[in-house]
Order: C-alpha cells, then sequence, then structure tokens
C-alpha cells in the first residue's frame, strides 16, 4: 500500500522505544545545530509528531524525525508524540527525500517574518540578555536575528519593490545609514532609479560598504516602522551574518578552559638552575637553557 493511503495512529511513546534507521539519508547530524533544538523540546516539547512504522519486539523506527529524537533524549523528555504508520523501505526513502528538499511539511519562514516573530518573543522579556537566554544564545545573536523586523521606511519601500535583491542586503544597506547616513542616502536615491527588473545584490552592498568612509559625526539611524527590538543596543550584525539565517547558526559554543600550567619542583628547579648556572628565579631562562642544551645533544 502507498504511503499517502496507508492507515496511520497517533500516540505518545516512551523515547526508549524509538530506534534509528541504519538506512536513513541522514548519516551524520551536527551536533552544536542539534543544541538549538534541544532548547526548543526542552521549552515547549515536541511540536511535530515524529513519524515511525513498527518494528520487532513492540518498538519503533523513525522514518522522519530523527533530529528531533536526538533532541529529545538530551532534552530529558521520556514520552514523545509521534505518528504510526505502516510503510515499505522505498516508501520511507521518499518520505525523507522529499521532506527535506522543501516539499514536505515545513517551508521556511520570510527572514522579515522571522526576526518579527523573535522580536514579538523577546519584548516579553525585561532585558535583552534575558530574552536571548530564553532562545540559548547570546545577546549579539538577538541583534542579529531581530535586525530585518526594524528597517526604515526607504530601506523597506525598495525591499518591496525588488529593488533590493535580499533581506540581508537590506540590512547591509541600514547598517551603512547607521556609518554614513549622507551616502547611505546617495546610495538610496541610486536604487530607486535602477530600471526596472534590476536590483542591487548583497555582494554590490558588501563592496559599498568596504570603501564607505565612515561619518565624522554620529549619525541616527532612520526611524523604525516597528517597536525597536529589545537588542537595539547590542553590537550591530555583522556583515556575514545575513548569508545564514541567524536563527538557524548554532548555539555559541562554551569557551574552553584554558589547561593549567603543571607546577615544576621548586626542588628540581633550583638543582638544575645550579648546574647550568643560572638563578633558580628565572624559569623561563632555565627552560631556554635546557631546550639548547637538548637540541646541542641531538644535533651532536
Amino acid at each position: 500500500m502507498a504511503f499517502k493511503n496507508s492507515p496511520f495512529r497517533f500516540q505518545m511513546v516512551d523515547v526508549s522505544l524509538l530506534d534509528p534507521d541504519p538506512a536513513h539519508v541522514r548519516q551524520s547530524i551536527n551536533e552544536e545545530a542539534l543544541k538549538g533544538l534541544t532548547n526548543a523540546v526542552r521549552k515547549l516539547g515536541i511540536i511535530q509528531p515524529i513519524v515511525v512504522r513498527p518494528a520487532a519486539d513492540d518498538r519503533y523506527s523513525v522514518i522522519a524525525g530523527e533530529r528531533r529524537r536526538q533532541a529529545a533524549i538530551q532534552a530529558g523528555e521520556t514520552q514523545v508524540p509521534v505518528i504510526v504508520r505502516d510503510c515499505s523501505d522505498e516508501d520511507a526513502l521518499e518520505v525523507r527525500v522529499f521532506e527535506n528538499i522543501g516539499l514536505g511539511v515545513r517551508s521556511a519562514l520570510e527572514p522579515r517574518d522571522m526576526a518579527t516573530a523573535i522580536q514579538a518573543i523577546a519584548q516579553r522579556f525585561a532585558s535583552p540578555e534575558e530574552a536571548a537566554q530564553y532562545f540559548g544564545r547570546a545577546p549579539t545573536w538577538l541583534a542579529q536575528a531581530t535586525a530585518a523586523a526594524n528597517l526604515s521606511e526607504k530601506v523597506t519601500a525598495l525591499l518591496d519593490a525588488g529593488k533590493i535583491s535580499s533581506t540581508g542586503a537590506a540590512v547591509q544597506l541600514e547598517k551603512l545609514a547607521r556609518k554614513n547616513e549622507a551616502k547611505a542616502e546617495s546610495l538610496i536615491e541610486q536604487i530607486e532609479q535602477l530600471p526596472d527588473g534590476e536590483k542591487m545584490s548583497k555582494k554590490d552592498m558588501d563592496e559599498v560598504l568596504a570603501v564607505a568612509p565612515a561619518s565624522s559625526e554620529p549619525t541616527e539611524a532612520a526611524p523604525s516602522p516597528v517597536a525597536p527590538a529589545p537588542a537595539v543596543n547590542q553590537p550591530e550584525p555583522a556583515a556575514a551574518a545575513m548569508d545564514t539565517p541567524p536563527w538557524e547558526a548554532p548555539p555559541d559554543a562554551p569557551q574552553p578552559t584554558p589547561t593549567p600550567r603543571t607546577k615544576v619542583n621548586p626542588g628540581k628547579v633550583k638543582l638544575v638552575a645550579e648546574l647550568l648556572g643560572l638563578s633558580e628565579e628565572d624559569e623561563e631562562t632555565i627552560l631556554a637553557r635546557l631546550i639548547d642544551e637538548f637540541l646541542s645533544l641531538r644535533g651532536g
């Protein structure tokens, strides 16, 4: 029976009863990227049920949702929602491929829509730091993620008219306006005069930013048609931030703790210093001399 005609049932099952399919097309999962999904599951649970099929010993094999299964385990969930469907190996493969090339149940939000939604959630919190912590990210991420929600009227009009190629390019133009308002106004006028069908690409915008001189006096950003983002005082988005939507970027990795230097036995230091005729107080000189002696021996 074809997948679309197969009967199905919804139920809550113990996550320990779900097994990954060895033949799944997704053979590797980025652990850093998985942290973002784990944070979402920890906050809200599994939003979209995992699609599974019956397996031996009353267990289930995952058809679609392997990342959700792993995130649920990492988030400490015990029960997860699943949709159980019988299907062949061939159908399972097709479901996975079609879902992941955008023909499945998901469709990415337009960047401005996502930025506006993130900003609406962030405004519930007292500070950008609290909001960012809720998302499991840094405040700088929040500033980047909401930048597209705060475009000025002129830039928004150019984007809506198709004169700017992408939301990322529009954010770059807004950034230029903060650095050099006169230069930005001149560029906006040039873009407005582009013939129908022509547009300013993000690459062109990056080139303009690279040569734009800094303004001698600070200028205010153009008024925003929406409420300011909570992260308005955070550092401005980096030029490459919009290449990959910030909400798809993995959470900031914790900084590694420096390995403490092993303390050398003071008695040994004193003995070596006496043999070399050096002061035991100058450990760096002792070390340098030992290296020279060692290299000399190896060379001989």
